[in-house]
C-alpha cells in the first residue's frame, strides 16, 4: 500500500472550517511563522491572524499591508512597555490579565483615540505557568474595571493547563461561560463580554460545546513551530 501523503494547509484549514459552526471565528495563531504561509492563508479564506509577540507581528504587518482586511489579534502575554504599540497595531487584544495593564491601556487608548476590542484573560484552574486574573480576583476588580471608560471589553478569554481530561476541560471551559453571563449580567451591561475566546489546537472543539465564539488555531493549520 502506497504511503498517505502528508495533508496540506489547504487541507487543514477546510477541515477546520467544516468542523466550525458560522458564529465561531478562527483565528489562525501565526506567531512564528513566515508571512508566506500566512497569505497561503489568507488565500483560502482566513481573515483572523493571531501573534504572541508584538514587535513580530508588527513587522509582519508591514510585510503584508496590502492585505488590509486581515483582523490582528494578540493573543500572548502583553508586557506594559509594549502597550502602547499593541494599541496602534492589534484589532483585538485577548490577553488583559491585570488590573494595572488595564488602567493603562484605559490611558493610552484616550491619548492614542484607537480603542481596541478587548478580553480579559481568566484562570477557571490553578496554573502557575499561566498569566490571568484568578475568578476571585477578577470578581474583586470589576468595578475598577468598569471605571476604565475609554475600554471596549467584549468578552473572556482562557488558556487550559495541560494534561486536563475530556471531562476537566468540558467543566473548565463551562465556568468561563457561566463567569462571562453572570459578571454581563450583574454589571448591568456596562461589562458586556459576549465574546468567548478559549480552545486550542488539542481542545477547541471542547470549547465550541460551551459557547466558544473564537478559537485560536496553530499547530493543527500550520503544523509545528519552526525551530527558533
Amino acid at each position: 500500500m502506497p504511503s498517505s501523503q502528508p495533508l496540506t494547509l489547504k487541507d487543514r484549514v477546510m477541515a477546520i472550517q467544516g468542523s466550525l459552526p458560522k458564529s465561531v471565528r478562527l483565528i489562525a495563531v501565526s506567531k512564528y511563522m513566515p508571512t508566506a504561509l500566512i497569505r497561503e492563508a489568507y488565500d483560502l479564506g482566513v481573515r483572523d491572524f493571531g501573534e504572541s509577540r508584538v514587535q513580530e507581528a508588527i513587522q509582519k504587518k508591514a510585510e503584508l499591508q496590502d492585505l488590509s482586511d486581515i483582523t490582528w489579534h494578540l493573543i500572548g502575554h502583553l508586557q506594559s512597555n509594549k502597550a502602547k504599540l499593541a494599541v496602534r497595531h492589534f484589532d483585538w487584544i485577548h490577553s488583559i490579565d491585570s488590573l494595572a495593564l488595564a488602567q493603562r491601556l484605559d490611558r493610552l487608548v484616550e491619548s492614542e483615540q484607537r480603542s481596541p476590542q478587548l478580553c480579559m484573560q481568566v484562570k477557571p484552574l490553578p496554573d502557575p505557568n499561566k498569566f490571568g486574573w484568578v475568578i476571585a480576583e477578577l470578581k474583586s476588580d470589576l468595578q475598577a474595571l468598569q471605571a476604565c471608560s475609554h475600554l471596549r471589553w467584549r468578552g473572556l478569554m482562557t488558556i487550559l493547563p495541560t494534561g486536563l481530561t475530556h471531562q476537566q476541560s468540558l467543566d473548565a471551559f463551562h465556568t468561563i461561560q457561566q463567569l462571562a453571563q453572570e459578571i454581563t449580567k450583574q454589571s448591568e451591561g456596562k461589562l458586556s463580554l459576549h465574546e468567548l475566546s478559549m480552545g486550542m489546537s488539542s481542545d477547541y472543539l471542547l470549547a465550541v460545546q460551551y459557547g466558544a465564539t473564537m478559537v485560536r488555531l496553530g499547530r493543527c493549520i500550520f503544523g509545528d513551530r519552526p525551530l527558533r
